[in-house]
């Protein structure tokens, strides 16, 4: 079977549960920047250097296929869940113990922290994304907590990186 499927060339694209959406539909928007947070992070792996670090960003890329799951999904079940938000915010408060802030952060200090630091912003736009689809559908409540405290773990990650 061919990726080629010519489905998408009208413009429309189909939603994990069936129903056709236009390309530039909320609910694309909001999936379509998780999968590039996604992308990104994939990347991630490759500058950080850390194989904790690495082993967190394969268990996030893990979580973000189920919360684009979510998303991409109409009247289904939701599958992500509060145990996967405080995994998140665990990692945030770990990296904390470590990593004592300061005053205003110059970014980019080092590639490996410019990397996470790139996620953290298309985290940031994931959760506009999101926000802009939670005003017209109902969406999984976990999905906003969990994009929020991802944002955070990758500016905690980049700081960790940045320290002498």
């Amino acid at each position: 079977m061919s990726i080629v499927t010519k489905g998408g060339d009208k413009g429309k694209t189909s939603a994990w549960t069936g129903e056709r959406l236009d390309k530039d539909d909320v609910r694309v928007e909001a999936y379509g920047t998780v999968d590039e947070l996604d992308s990104h992070l994939g990347e991630a792996k490759h500058y950080v250097g850390s194989e904790q670090m690495i082993e967190i960003i394969n268990d996030v890329q893990a979580d973000l296929r189920i919360l684009m799951g979510d998303l991409a999904s109409i009247n289904k079940e939701p599958a992500l869940k509060q145990e996967q938000v405080d995994k998140i915010a665990n990692y945030v408060y770990e990296f904390e113990k470590n990593v004592h802030l300061s005053g205003f952060v110059y970014l980019g200090k080092t590639a490996q922290s410019a990397k996470l630091d790139i996620c953290r912003t298309i985290a940031r736009k994931a959760e506009r994304r999101i926000i802009s689809l939670h005003k017209i559908a109902e969406i999984n409540p976990f999905v906003l907590q969990y994009i929020n405290r991802l944002s955070d773990l990758c500016y905690i990650m980049a700081r960790e990186l940045d320290r002498d």
